[in-house]
Parts: C-alpha cells; sequence; structure tokens
C-alpha cells in the first residue's frame, strides 16, 4: 500500500510521505510544486507554469527547465510520484482533500459557514479554529517572483476572513475580555482597515473599557485623515456615536440567550438579514500576518473530512439588540473633496470631457483620466465633477481606491462596494459578504438613480470593473496611472489622457500661486521655472510654494536653484509626501516589474528627445519583443508615452529620476555597458543607412558592435532617409553623449556617417554642432585620419555658414593630413570643397583650378560617382565665369555615369546646373524641363529639401521668362514653405521673392 502524501501550502511549500519530510529542491522547483498544487486538481498547462516562474521575461530553456524540475519532484516523492500526472501539455496534481492544507482548510471553513447557517455558532467557531491552526506562516513562504505574490496575497485573504468570522463569533459568544488583546494586535497590523477597528471597539466597550474604545476611534480618525484625507467610514461614525452615548443594544446577549444570527451591533434590526451569499473569490485587503498563525512546523495535521464544497467564510453580524425607532432617510451622498484653488487651464480637455457626459437617461458612462505622476489627474477630476455636480442629483459619491499609495494596500473591490453601499444609505447588516453579490447590490441600489461616483487613485481594471453602474444614467470618473486599457476595450470607458501643462497654462499657474504682480515683474525667470518644472503641475505646484516661502527672494534665485539642480529631483523636495515629486513618482516605480524597473532606469541614461523601439532594445541588451513588452508596461503606468508608434518619450522630471535611479541601483560596470550598446546602436545604424543611400564615397569601419545591439536594417533608401529624419534631434544629442563620457571613436564615426545627411538637408548649424564636438575627440585620440574627415566636414559647415576663414582653415588642415597618411580618394573630395571655400571669397578662377585638380588626383579608373561630381563643379564654375555653353559640356559628361548608376542625387544636381545653363542662355522650355527632371530626381531619395527649394526657385524664374508670372508665383511660395519646414536660414531671403514679381504680369495672368 501507498504510503501517504501529504503536502502544505499553507506556510513554507512542503510535503510529507508519512512523518518523513520530502527534499523538494531548491526555491525554483518548490515553486513548479506550488503552482499544480495552488489549481487544487486542475490542469495547469507547461506555458502557465513558466509564466508564475519566470513573469514575461522566460529564459529560452524554460519549457525544458519545467519539465526537469518536474522529473526531480517525481524521484523526491518516490513511491507518491505517481500523484503528478501529465495529461498532453500540462501537468495535474490528484492529492484528496486531507492530502491538501489548503483543501482542508476551505472545507473547514465551509462546515463552519453551514453550522453558522444552522445557528450553531460554538460549533463554527470550533471548525474556524482547526482551519486557522493549519496554517504555518505566510502562504507559499521562500517562493519568490510576482505570481507567488499574487497567490500568497490571495490566501491571506482567506486567512483574515476566517479568522474576522472567528472573532466575530467569539463576540456574539461574549467573548470579548479574551478577543480584545488579538484585535488590538490585527489593528495594528492592518491601521486602515475599519473591519477589525470597529470590532476592537465592540469588544473594548463590552469589557467596561468605554474610553479606550473612544480614543481607538480618534487614532482611527486621526490616521484616516493623515494618510488618504478621509473621515472613517459610516459604520465607524455610527458605532463611534453608540458608544459615545452608552447605547444598551451594544451590551452583549445576557448568558442562556442565543445570539441571533443575522443581527447587527453597529446598527438597528429592521429584520433578519438575508441569507449570506457564498463568495467565488477573495481579494486580499491586507498582508502582515498576526499571531494566528504560528512560527512553528510542523507537519500539517490531515483532517478526516468528508468532502463539501469549497466555500471561504463569511464572517457572522453581532448580537441582536433591542428594538430601536428607524432611522430617517440618510442624507443624499455629496462627497466630492473641495476644489483646487490653484487649478487653471486644461480647458480643451474639460470641453472634451463635457461631451462624453450622459446627456439623458439612455445610458451610463465611464471616463478613465491618466497621466503621468503629478500631472494633476485628481485636481482636474475634482474640478470637472464639481463642474457637473448638478446634473447629479441623487448625489455625489467619491472614494481613493489607493491604487498607488505609499502606506496601505490597494483597496479591493468588495471593501470600496461596502464604502460606497453604506454611503448610499444600505445598512452593513443587510450587506452580502461576496463580492459578486456586493455588486449586484449595488447596480440595483443605483438603478433609477442620477449618481457621480469619482474613483481616484486606481490600479487596474479588476480594481473597477465591479464598481461600475449597471443601469443608465450614472457617470464613473476613474484616475489612475495606468492606462487601465481593459475598461477601454471591454466596459467602453472613454479615455482621456492629460499631457504636462502648456507654457501658457505654467504661467498662469504662477500667477494664480504667487500673484500678477510678482509675476509680471520677472517673466523670463518664470518662463524659465515652468521649462525647469517640466511644466507639470506637481513640480510647478512645490517650486510655487516654495518662493511663496520666500517672498522677499527675486524669482530669480528660485530660477537659479533650479537651474543649479537641473538633472536632479532635489529642488522638488517636501516633507509631506503627496507633495514630494521624487515619491510620487516612486509610487508607480515600485508597481513595476523587476525587468519593466531595469529599463526605466536604463532609458534614462538615453539623451533623448525620444527613443525608438530598436534603440531601447540595444540598450538593454534586450530581443525587439521583450523590449517592446517592457515599454507596454511602463506606457501603462506613464512612465513612458509613446507620441507616435514605435517612439517612447518621457518629461524631464521623470528621466532624472530614472537617471538617479540608475546612479543608485545599477553597478557602474552595468551602466557603461548599457551606454555603449546604445552608442553601438546609433553608429551601425547610421553607417547602415549611409551605405545604402550612397552618402559616403570613402570608406570607415566602425568599431564592432556589442553582443546585444539591434541596428536598424533597411531595404532602400527612402527606408533609411525615414530613419534619419526620424533620429535627426537624437543623432545630435547621442553623439554630444559619446564625446561627454569618453565614448571617442563612436563620437567621430558617428559624426562621419550623419555629415552628409545633415548637409544634404541643409542643416549647416547642426552639423557644425555634431561636427565641433566630433573634432574634441578625435583630438583626444590623436587619430590623424579622424582629424582629416572631421576638419573636411567643418570646411563644408563653415562655408555654408559664412565663416570662409574658418572654412579654409579646416580644408587646407584636412588636405594635409589626408596627405599624410596617404588617402587619395578623401584627397580628392578636399580639393573639390576646397574650391566651395575660393568660391565665396571670389576667386573663381582659383576654384575651377582645384577642380581639374581634383579630376587629375581621381584618375580615368578612379570612382565613378565623384567623377559625376568633379565635372558638374566644373560646369558650375564655368557658368559663375559666363560661359554656360561650356557648362552643357560638362553636365552631359557628368550625366553619363550617373545615368549609367541610376545615381538620382547626383543626377538632380547634374540637372540643375543644366537648367541654369539653358537659362541663361535664353533656351527657357529646355530649362525647365531640366529642373523639372531634377525635382523628379530629388523627390526619388526621399527629399533633399533645400537644393528642392533652389531648384523651384530657378524654375519660377525660367517659368517668368515664358511668361507665366502666377506659375512662378505658386512656385516661390511652394519653396517658402520647403524652407520654413525645415527652419533654413534662406528662407527669410527667398520670401522677398513672390513680392517682388512685377504684378502687372500676375494681374495679367490672372485677367487672361
Amino acid at each position: 500500500m501507498r504510503e501517504q502524501v501529504r503536502f502544505a501550502v499553507l506556510g513554507p511549500v512542503s510535503a510529507w510521505r508519512g512523518t518523513v519530510e520530502v527534499d523538494l529542491g531548491p526555491p525554483q522547483q518548490r515553486a513548479v510544486l506550488a503552482t499544480l498544487l495552488l489549481a487544487e486538481g486542475a490542469q495547469v498547462p507547461v506555458t502557465r507554469v513558466v509564466d508564475a516562474l519566470w513573469g514575461t521575461a522566460p529564459p529560452a530553456s524554460a519549457v525544458g527547465s519545467v519539465r526537469t524540475y518536474v522529473h526531480r519532484l517525481r524521484r523526491a516523492l518516490g513511491e507518491g510520484a505517481a500523484l503528478i500526472r501529465s495529461v498532453g501539455d500540462a501537468y495535474v496534481v490528484r492529492a484528496l482533500p486531507e492530502d491538501l492544507d489548503l483543501a482542508a482548510f476551505r472545507e473547514l471553513a465551509a462546515r463552519a459557514e453551514q453550522a453558522r447557517r444552522d445557528r450553531d455558532v460554538a460549533e463554527a467557531a470550533v471548525h474556524l479554529r482547526d482551519a486557522l491552526a493549519l496554517w504555518r506562516g505566510p502562504a507559499l513562504s521562500g517562493v519568490r517572483g510576482e505570481f507567488a505574490r499574487a497567490q500568497r496575497e490571495r490566501l491571506e485573504a482567506l486567512r483574515l476572513s476566517a479568522l474576522e468570522t472567528r472573532l466575530a463569533i467569539e463576540l456574539d459568544l461574549g467573548g470579548h475580555t479574551q478577543a480584545a488583546p488579538e484585535l488590538a494586535a490585527l489593528v495594528a497590523g492592518h491601521p486602515l482597515d475599519e473591519r477589525f477597528r470597529e470590532m476592537l471597539m465592540l469588544a473594548l466597550y463590552r469589557s467596561g473599557r468605554q474610553s479606550a474604545a473612544l480614543e481607538t476611534y480618534a487614532e482611527a480618525r486621526a490616521l484616516l485623515a493623515e494618510e488618504l484625507g478621509v473621515d472613517p467610514g459610516p459604520g465607524l461614525q455610527r458605532l463611534y456615536e453608540r458608544i459615545l452615548h452608552a447605547d444598551p443594544g451594544l451590551l452583549p446577549v445576557p448568558a442562556g440567550e442565543s445570539p441571533v444570527v443575522g443581527s447587527s451591533a453597529t446598527e438597528p434590526p429592521t429584520g433578519q438579514a438575508p441569507p449570506l451569499q457564498a463568495p467565488t473569490s477573495m481579494t486580499p485587503t491586507a498582508r502582515t500576518p498576526t499571531a494566528e498563525a504560528p512560527a512553528t512546523e510542523p507537519p500539517p495535521p490531515a483532517p478526516q473530512t468528508a468532502a463539501a464544497p469549497q466555500t471561504p467564510v463569511a464572517p457572522p453580524s453581532q448580537p441582536a439588540q433591542p428594538h430601536q425607532p428607524a432611522p430617517s432617510a440618510p442624507p443624499v451622498p455629496a462627497q466630492l473633496p473641495p476644489g483646487l484653488p490653484g487649478f487653471v487651464g486644461r480647458d480643451g480637455q474639460l470641453a472634451h470631457a463635457a461631451t462624453l457626459i450622459p446627456v439623458d437617461d439612455a445610458r451610463s458612462a465611464t471616463v478613465v483620466i491618466g497621466g503621468t505622476a503629478g500631472v494633476g489627474k485628481t485636481a482636474f477630476a475634482v474640478h470637472w465633477a464639481r463642474q457637473i455636480a448638478p446634473r447629479f442629483p441623487d448625489g455625489q459619491l467619491y472614494l481613493s481606491l489607493r491604487g498607488f499609495d505609499p502606506v496601505g494596500a490597494p483597496v479591493t473591490p468588495a471593501q470600496a462596494l461596502r464604502t460606497l453601499l453604506e454611503a448610499l444609505g444600505v445598512p452593513p447588516r443587510e450587506l452580502p459578504q461576496d463580492q459578486d453579490a456586493l455588486a449586484a447590490r449595488f447596480r440595483t441600489v443605483l438603478t433609477g438613480r442620477r449618481v457621480l461616483i469619482l474613483l481616484d487613485n486606481a490600479r487596474d481594471a479588476g480594481q473597477v470593473r465591479p464598481l461600475l453602474p449597471g443601469a443608465p444614467g450614472c457617470l464613473v470618473i476613474v484616475t489612475s496611472r495606468n492606462r487601465l486599457g481593459g475598461l477601454v476595450a471591454v466596459d467602453g470607458a472613454h479615455l482621456l489622457h492629460l499631457d504636462v501643462l502648456t507654457a501658457q497654462e505654467g504661467y498662469d499657474l504662477l500667477v494664480r500661486r504667487l500673484g500678477a504682480d510678482r509675476v509680471a515683474a520677472e517673466p523670463e525667470a518664470v518662463r524659465e521655472i515652468v521649462e525647469l518644472c517640466a511644466r507639470l503641475p506637481l513640480a510647478l505646484a512645490v517650486a510655487s510654494a516654495r518662493a511663496a516661502g520666500r517672498s522677499a527672494f527675486p524669482l530669480s534665485a528660485l530660477t537659479a536653484e533650479l537651474v543649479d539642480g537641473h538633472g536632479s529631483l532635489d529642488a522638488f523636495t517636501d516633507a509631506d509626501q503627496a507633495a514630494d515629486v521624487r515619491a510620487v513618482l516612486s509610487w508607480s516605480y515600485h508597481a513595476l516589474s523587476p525587468a519593466a524597473a531595469r529599463l526605466f532606469r536604463l532609458l534614462g541614461l538615453h539623451p533623448g528627445p525620444d527613443v525608438s523601439l530598436p534603440a531601447a532594445a540595444s540598450l538593454a541588451g534586450l530581443t525587439t519583443p521583450a523590449a517592446r513588452t517592457l515599454l507596454t508596461e511602463l506606457v501603462h503606468v506613464h512612465l513612458v508615452d509613446e507620441p507616435a508608434p514605435g517612439r517612447y518619450t518621457s518629461h524631464d522630471l521623470l528621466r532624472a529620476y530614472a537617471t538617479e535611479l540608475s546612479a543608485e541601483e545599477d553597478a557602474p560596470g552595468e551602466v557603461t555597458a548599457a551606454r555603449r550598446r546604445m552608442l553601438d546602436h546609433y553608429l551601425h545604424s547610421a553607417h547602415a543607412a549611409a551605405q545604402l543611400m550612397g552618402l559616403t564615397r570613402d570608406r570607415i569601419t566602425p568599431t564592432e558592435p556589442s553582443e546585444g545591439v539591434r541596428g536598424e536594417s533597411y531595404t532602400v533608401s527612402k527606408r533609411a532617409m525615414a530613419w534619419f529624419d526620424a533620429e535627426r534631434a537624437v543623432l545630435v544629442a547621442v553623439l554630444r553623449e559619446a564625446s561627454a563620457h569618453g565614448f571617442d571613436v563612436h563620437a567621430w564615426q558617428l559624426a562621419y556617417c550623419v555629415e552628409h545627411y545633415f548637409g544634404r538637408q541643409g542643416l549647416w548649424h547642426e552639423l557644425g554642432v555634431i561636427l565641433r564636438t566630433a573634432l574634441e575627440s578625435a583630438y583626444r585620440l590623436g587619430d590623424p585620419t579622424a582629424l582629416a574627415h572631421i576638419h573636411r566636414g567643418l570646411a563644408q559647415a563653415e562655408s555654408y555658414a559664412k565663416r570662409i576663414s574658418d572654412a579654409r582653415m579646416h580644408i587646407e588642415r584636412a588636405i594635409e593630413l589626408f596627405g599624410k597618411v596617404g588617402n587619395v580618394l578623401p584627397l580628392t573630395e578636399c580639393q573639390r570643397r576646397l574650391s566651395v571655400v575660393l568660391e565665396v571669397q571670389g576667386d573663381l578662377e582659383g576654384a575651377l583650378d582645384h577642380h581639374r585638380q581634383a579630376l587629375e588626383l581621381l584618375g580615368p579608373d578612379g570612382d565613378s560617382r565623384l567623377r559625376s561630381w568633379i565635372l558638374n563643379g566644373l560646369g558650375w564654375y564655368h557658368s559663375l565665369l559666363g560661359r554656360h555653353h561650356e557648362v552643357l559640356v560638362f553636365c552631359a559628361a557628368a550625366q553619363a555615369p550617373a545615368r549609367a548608376n541610376d545615381d538620382d542625387y547626383t543626377l538632380g544636381h547634374v540637372l540643375n546646373n543644366t537648367g541654369h545653363a539653358h537659362h541663361h542662355l535664353g533656351a527657357y522650355d529646355e530649362a525647365v524641363a531640366a529642373f523639372g527632371e531634377a525635382l523628379v530626381r530629388f523627390h526619388r531619395v526621399g527629399g533633399v529639401p533645400w537644393a528642392e527649394a533652389h531648384t523651384l526657385a530657378s524654375l519660377a524664374a525660367s517659368q517668368l521668362g515664358l511668361g507665366h508670372p502666377e506659375r512662378a508665383h505658386a512656385l516661390l511660395t511652394q519653396a517658402v514653405r520647403i524652407l520654413d519646414r525645415f527652419g533654413h536660414p534662406n528662407a527669410g531671403p527667398m520670401r522677398t521673392k513672390p513680392a517682388a514679381l512685377p504684378p502687372e504680369g500676375l494681374r495679367a495672368a490672372r485677367a487672361g
């Protein structure tokens, strides 16, 4: 006969064969057994076990590891190995109720409930004591992970429910003196749980300690006001009033009389309560074990019990009391908090919110107000709710769900439902214990009423869903740092996202807080304060409070303080955690999974302004799918935003917080490795894009990428151009980051890879910033090739910026360095660049001569693309010298290799020169054709804004020559729009050209 094997999860996960404890192996192996035992006989797919052990980031070997753990468990259980059975791709543990302490607990709890229904409360108490004796400490002790934590909270809720019921029965039976110390310990462990505090007050009062009972209430009122900003619940308030007036109905039932099941010591009876509903699920209300769970760990008892429904215990009601007059109808609840005096702006969001209110009784509505920590969700919700409160004459309810709370646990749906129902006038003794039954009662009570319900600080959709009305006419406003996408997708909720304030709203907030005169006296300081606070309402409130407390100081002093601390949150600290920016942000951070928390910290290393999915994956050394999952988690709690698909950003204070956390929690080696991966990502992505687009004629070999880098890949040049366009601001910031942290090779090579893109776009200022930063890195390296490349690029940038002497210095230095290293191709390019400098200096013959030298250096077998550019340059300088027939010869020679290579970019420039020559020769039709094809070529490479704009201006001149001023005007207007879009310095001069067109020509064109 097989020796009995018994399992335990109500404490350390354990197993016994007879009286001998089985060695279940390491924590992960015990976690596998715990996952199977918690299913209580149901099949558990392997994938669910993997999720329980590793969450969202399982290793590639996860399934194999699970199978290995199961094999080892079977071997450890010996003859009991058959208890773990394989059913397809799932496992199941076939344990009898007496073989598992959790099943035995449920059965004893069910027996207690049945005894209570039979009015045998003494027998119910015996069963509950036996059930609670099965606990040997916190459930699942020693098992780590999010799954174990959630299950531990669920089981703790079952224990507390049984404990509450047992203590209530003992109060019914007159055991108040014995119950008081245990209730005091429970209140100490769960200070915000009003259930235990109400029972303690009753036990103290019945023990003749009226002053201690009243002191317990006073302590609760102070604690709730300090921690949550609310008053005690209606039940606790009524009990306080009855104790204060020595209500005889609170006294215990005299000896010899049986307590009446369903009566209440805290409410006058109006008849026997309805039968209690059997709960189908329990949610946690507290986490701290109490004295009811002994510290010793003997083998769990195996009670000989018959099968019974698995019904958690519901607490009994209090003893009966003499008849009292029925209370008057409860007042209409008006619980909305006061509006924030400093509330400003949000006009657009308020207007949108107004469209979401039910206009009649046809439906109810739920509006989820989301946004990052400190963005003013509660202030907005309260302001809006108070505006529309008159439209809900049957009441306005407010409840903080404590979803992100530094002290208390989140309010369970059952707790919330009890609070809301009592506020609507339902006596506590009439409330069922089961959450589903409470939700049904709530929906029933709201039927036919127009009630506004404000649920503040929700954690997730599961916490809110049971609180939604069923009948039409009500409005539920929910605030949350989470997106609560489930409410939107499943329950039809409307999402209203709050971003940081606009600059004007931030200015108005400081006017409201500090006064118009003080703000008007220092407008520049005020504008800087708004930006240094990232336009985050909480940060602005903290800064303005600091300024208000130092009214003799100028606001520029506060600005200087914020500037000194920029990149840190030290300037936004406060003794009140609710007003401390760092503390408020931490509540969202501590709700993250470990993997998401790591990614959030590492994102603080990224210089911004935004980050793509592949860049974030490279930064953290993750696969792209894994990074997407973690970024979704961060978006869900509004620690990052996704303003465009696949691009993520956060405001400056969040980035400062992430940087602080990384410095505190991440090892220096990990930070350096993450920064290197980030730089590798941008360097190799930029190099691949530049190669595909043909932006580099002389090759460099980038430094090898680190393991885990997810570089971008492109198949067509338009994709590469789109990447450059999207990353333009990021590339400038990343290059600065590389140089600042000593990644000098990355800095100069990245500058080389992006130089031609910025030049092609006409972004000369950004190009100069990039190259000057890279020059510092190149000098630190002492690498002549690096220095030569960067000097050559700076020559072009300085030429277009009209700093000609600097440009000549750089190009001559580049020629010298390339000559020393013997690199002919870039030396040839430098001769061409020197021509540009000489052109600006007015030495056109000198420019022409250096182009001839470049052609000679290139030789007959040199790079065909560079040949086209040199020939095109020779044509250009002949054009400037008025030799337009020669221009056509050189441009024809330049077109041949460009057309053979299908080189649209080069061909666009050659055709542009060709058009200029035709125009000056009076061949306007040929000029229009050349300019038109040039524009087509520029479009095919994804756009070359500055070249397109100047080609349009040239085409306008040829159209004017053909007598089409209306077409010329339209072309010039289009050119101005292009230059304006990129903030190009030539936009101003170009803007004067449409106005300079002959008005008589335009009038004639319009009349004709």
